[in-house]
């Protein structure tokens, strides 16, 4: 199997503005995420950027980089535009590594990837972890998953999906035990072929009213195959 990582990354982060540069240390950001690709199995590592201070800043430690226009409503409109500027097949597959995760495990990378390998039916292949308690579960910025019987997602959402009618809403009523609470890891791997249908569609009304990107998908009947993460990553960088 042969895939390829893209690293998306844009200085206009609203709650961090100029992270992909923020130090970490001694090294940027945006360095950080990408030697985590770099430990992947990846066949190619790109960051895809809207700003030419991202552009020097990868150059100076060796990554390859390019431009992408300003305008992308979602990193994977900005990955659809660097895998048609790369030449890529229609069948080749693509990880999104999002710029902002500098302690992502390069295992779990690998793991999304074959995820989609498997799954000839799915466009996107995406992870999730079990939700162990209440705070995460009511959480607006932990993204809920349900899947079908065969691991397909039905819904993503920030609101506690499944909601358990008969004995959940109140903290002394949460048991870890429940089934089919999952939290979804903003990890995606795609078909090349894929990205350029998403890239044409316009933003669909649920995607807009969650603000989740993969629900442009689901809403055109594409299908999202979920596996539970073999390892649970550390919190990426949202805030200073």
């Amino acid at each position: 199997m042969s895939y390829h990582i893209v690293i998306p990354a844009r200085m206009a982060s609203e709650r961090l503005p100029g992270k992909p540069l923020a130090r970490i240390g001694t090294s940027t950001l945006i360095e950080h995420v990408w030697q985590r690709a770099q430990a992947s199995s990846a066949a190619s590592v790109v960051i895809a950027t809207d700003s030419e201070e991202v552009l020097e800043a990868a150059g100076s430690f060796g990554a390859d980089a390019l431009m992408t226009s300003a305008q992308h409503p979602s990193g994977s409109d900005r990955i659809a535009e660097c895998a048609d500027l790369q030449g890529w097949r229609d069948a080749e597959l693509i990880v999104n590594l999002q710029g902002d995760e500098p302690l992502m495990p390069p295992g779990i990378v690998r793991q999304v990837a074959e995820n989609l390998d498997r799954h000839e039916l799915a466009s996107i292949a995406t992870l999730c972890t079990p939700i162990e308690n209440y705070e995460e579960m009511i959480n607006p910025h932990a993204v809920k998953v349900v899947m079908d019987a065969a691991g397909y997602a039905l819904y993503f959402s920030r609101a506690p999906i499944p909601w358990y009618r008969d004995g959940f809403g109140e903290e002394e009523q949460w048991m870890p035990s429940m089934t089919g609470c999952y939290r979804h890891l903003g990890l995606y791997a795609y078909r090349a072929g894929f990205l350029q249908r998403y890239a044409g569609w316009k933003t669909a009304p649920i995607e807009q009213c969650e603000s989740l990107e993969q629900l442009r998908a689901l809403w055109k009947g594409e299908r999202i195959h979920v596996a539970v993460a073999t390892q649970v990553p550390p919190a990426g960088v949202d805030t200073e």
